[in-house]
């Protein structure tokens, strides 16, 4: 049968539940939200950095004074924290990444450098080779077999964020004989 669907009947918007947005959704003569309203409500779904919000803000057209002004707020009444969001990003990240890889999200997600320090500081006392080689077990569990394989297992760890220096000790640990060159 054409056209036949099983399941949820067809909706206009191709199937998707969710709602419109804009004006649309609103009606014609409901005036727009305020910024501070759209910020909260962007806030809701997870947390941000003050620069990603204001990126997002600035998107939607409101202007830099109103967004630094609704920011301020925000961070006033503890609804934004760079500090908080910054810790959130490294516990999320650590074991599965290196601190490399680490400290460049955080840069990359607008964090500045006293927050994102403040956020590392507890990885300072955690060795990343045992995370390195956690990784690697569960991804590897085993000794390349050939130069290819090493050569894969090497550049998935850098892409990891983990140095030279920890992935070639994780190789040598696994029973790897590993040259330097690598």
């Amino acid at each position: 049968m054409i056209g036949f669907r099983r399941g949820r009947a067809a909706t206009a918007s191709a199937g998707s539940p969710r709602r419109p947005e804009g004006a649309a959704a609103r009606g014609a003569n409901a005036p727009a939200p305020s910024p501070k309203a759209v910020a909260v409500r962007y806030l809701a779904r997870r947390d941000f950095s003050r620069a990603e919000l204001a990126q997002r803000l600035a998107q939607r057209g409101i202007e830099v004074e109103v967004i630094e002004r609704t920011l301020d707020e925000l961070m006033a009444s503890g609804y934004l924290s760079d500090e908080r969001y910054a810790a959130a990003v490294v516990a999320q990240r650590t074991g599965r990444y290196g601190k490399r890889a680490i400290a460049y999200a955080l840069k990359e997600k607008g964090i500045d450098a006293t927050a994102a320090e403040a956020a590392m500081a507890p990885l300072a006392l955690v060795d990343e080779f045992d995370h390195a080689q956690a990784l690697w077990q569960q991804r590897f569990g085993k000794p390349p077999a050939s130069d290819r394989d090493k050569a894969r297992q090497v550049r998935f760890l850098q892409a990891r964020g983990f140095g030279l220096s920890v992935v070639l000790r994780v190789l040598r640990a696994a029973g790897q004989n590993v040259d330097d060159e690598t």
